[in-house]
């Protein structure tokens, strides 16, 4: 009886802690602990020496900024505001389905649980907050941006949880070290967390290349004290309609950031309350245990950390580069497929956005179709209306525009609204990864054999793998692309010739429906792979050691932007610097470029190899177009940076 009751009461209070969360030290408390600790009274001696101050002096500045971050987490404020909030999505969203949340239940107790959501919108720490008090889970700790922290809001949000960090701390070190004590006091006391390793609101709807600084200091603060095990929980939040659409519309055509105020936020709402915005998916991706990461990472870290706490471990920056992009795959692996998703993956593959409601009809069930032949994740939940209930739930929410024609109406997405699709297609692209590849192969090939589509997916794979955070290595995305083409051969899409003939892949001739839905399908890939080509090309023309990698992402966007205006218009990220970057890096991973002697890219024949295996993908025009407009020499513009960019 004393076993069982000892057992239950252990049981009992970490389900209590789960719940509720550990006992709270008051803001004032907890600051006081922090300019206490050993590090940061190194770092207040440090500042005072450097400034040429009194401690006093020093301390005194390290008190405000811990006074400035600090949190002043209330039950009272949480409670009355999941009351407001409640009316509130009522009123905004049709419904909000929430997946998978048994397994953090099952996992949160013991653990000290680290939330990694996707940000899409201002929407989303009030919703995973407001989700996880309704469910019985304790909201998190949230790290936000000092921006947010206004007059009347800012106190709300603190008592809500949420504790203020500015945007960049490189070069003051005081502050580095009172944030990063402060995240350890909050670790080492078994509070969750919640912060967004994309460092901001994503404008294009794809996940951002992951930020590893508060990864640093939650490992950091683990290997301090580690007695609790931590456990991040990734969380995929999907939208079918964007408060901040219009805004994000506007910074991705150049207008710069508008800066938060009390007066600009009460008049969004006010605009806000008197709009719907459809559905939101909260979706909870497999957790990722750091015990078993740092394992695999370095076996014998139990060893060495018992040995010396303090010392920083030389594989840490491989550890936060792992977790990091582990946290992307598994949020791209819990996606939500809704109906505006699939509309504008279709829709957006024409060049007027429309398509015949017959069309459309047949595309819409292709591509339920291959999420269901296909799972890309037994997380992945997709939409349960089918191609007819997703048209008209469209046409219900205002994404299509429907025009009646006696031959057959037509279906279309129309001026702003087109833009703001590319979002909502964007959220999926990786979910779709091996059947555009495939599509993208026969779009100026009428015949190709297996061996060599597969072999080409290989080349490009670990570049759509670093831009779409895929799960596969290179071998498991192989194995994909080859069920996807019997499943495309299965619906007629594409036929296998005989043994005798090689087994040569081939599609149909001409204008025909079923090369009409490969070009469709192919079509979320294909830019991807034109911003290849415009790197490699820009890269080989100006040849070995003449480019930076700097100066070659200006030209490479340059390039984009001009193609665009050029011909016809592309998706916002086309012209992405961030996404060029990117691949500029994987490129030196890969050792398929290098910097040489003189600070510029250095390169020899493999690169040019790959330049022309991308003639199999990419037709003659194009590549043409791709060529001319690339600049042969390093331009003014590239020499000043880039300069002011048109809009």
């Amino acid at each position: 009886m004393r076993k069982v009751s000892r057992v239950l009461r252990a049981h009992f209070r970490r389900t209590k802690t789960a719940v509720i969360g550990p006992d709270l030290s008051t803001r004032r408390l907890l600051v006081d602990r922090v300019l206490d600790a050993e590090p940061v009274r190194k770092a207040i001696n440090d500042q005072a020496r450097r400034d040429g101050t009194e401690y006093l002096d020093a301390w005194k500045k390290a008190h405000g900024f811990a006074w400035e971050i600090a949190a002043d987490y209330s039950n009272p404020v949480v409670r009355s505001a999941s009351f407001a909030l409640t009316g509130f999505w009522n009123r905004i969203y049709d419904g909000v389905n929430v997946n998978h949340i048994d397994t953090l239940k099952q996992v949160a107790p013991g653990h000290e649980v680290i939330y990694v959501p996707c940000h899409r919108s201002h929407m989303d720490y009030l919703l995973l907050s407001y989700l996880l008090y309704t469910r019985g889970i304790v909201p998190p700790h949230i790290v936000a941006g000092v921006n947010l922290n206004m007059p009347v809001i800012g106190p709300i949000l603190r008592r809500g949880g949420a504790f203020f960090i500015r945007r960049s701390i490189r070069g003051n070190a005081l502050y580095a070290a009172v944030l990063g004590e402060y995240v350890a006091q909050l670790v080492s006391e078994g509070f969750s967390l919640e912060y967004f390793i994309e460092g901001g609101r994503s404008r294009t709807g794809r996940l951002l290349p992951p930020k590893g600084g508060m990864i640093v200091m939650t490992l950091k603060a683990f290997l301090r004290a580690p007695r609790r095990k931590v456990v991040f929980q990734p969380v995929y939040i999907g939208y079918e309609k964007l408060i901040e659409g219009k805004s994000y519309l506007d910074e991705l055509t150049g207008r710069p950031k508008e800066k938060e105020t009390i007066w600009a936020l009460l008049k969004a709402a006010a605009g806000i309350l008197r709009q719907h915005y459809g559905k939101v998916a909260v979706n909870f991706g497999e957790p990722i245990f750091l015990d078993k990461v740092l394992e695999q990472v370095a076996p014998d870290w139990r060893e060495r950390n018992a040995a010396d706490p303090d010392e920083k471990p030389a594989w840490l920056n491989d550890a936060v580069e792992d977790i990091a992009t582990r946290i992307q795959v598994n949020i791209n692996r819990a996606a939500d497929v809704n109906p505006v998703n699939l509309l504008a993956l279709a829709l957006l593959a024409t060049p007027k956005h429309a398509m015949s409601e017959a069309d459309l009809l047949a595309q819409l069930a292709l591509y339920k179709k291959l999420l269901a032949a296909l799972p890309y994740s037994d997380r992945v939940t997709v939409t349960a209306m089918d191609p007819a209930a997703i048209i008209a739930y469209g046409e219900k929410i205002g994404v299509l525009t429907r025009t009646v024609h006696p031959l057959g109406d037509v279906l279309s997405v129309e001026g702003e609204t087109a833009v703001l699709q590319s979002y909502f297609r964007n959220n999926v692209l990786h979910l779709f990864a091996a059947a555009a590849w495939v599509a993208l192969c026969f779009q100026n090939n009428r015949r190709m054999s297996r061996a060599g589509l597969l072999r080409l997916g290989r080349t490009i794979y670990p570049f759509v793998q670093e831009e779409l955070f895929l799960p596969w290595d290179a071998d498991g995305f192989a194995e994909r692309l080859d069920a996807t083409v019997d499943l495309f051969v299965a619906e007629g899409l594409l036929s296998v010739a005989s043994e005798d003939d090689g087994g040569y892949i081939s599609r149909g001739p001409g204008q025909t429906d079923e090369v009409f839905r490969l070009r469709a399908i192919s079509h979320s890939l294909q830019q991807a792979f034109e911003r290849y080509f415009i790197a490699i090309t820009t890269l080989v023309k100006n040849g070995p050691r003449t480019l930076s990698a700097g100066e070659l992402e200006t030209l490479c966007q340059l390039t984009a932007q001009r193609l665009s205006l050029l011909y016809a218009p592309a998706a916002p990220e086309f012209f992405d610097k961030t996404l060029f970057r990117g691949f500029i890096q994987k490129l030196r991973e890969m050792k398929l470029v290098w910097v040489g002697e003189n600070g510029k890219l250095d390169f020899d024949e493999p690169l040019t190899a790959w330049e022309k295996d991308a003639k199999v993908v990419l037709g003659r025009d194009l590549r043409h177009t791709i060529a001319k407009l690339s600049p042969e020499a390093v331009s003014k513009v590239a020499q000043s940076g880039g300069g002011k960019l048109p809009a």
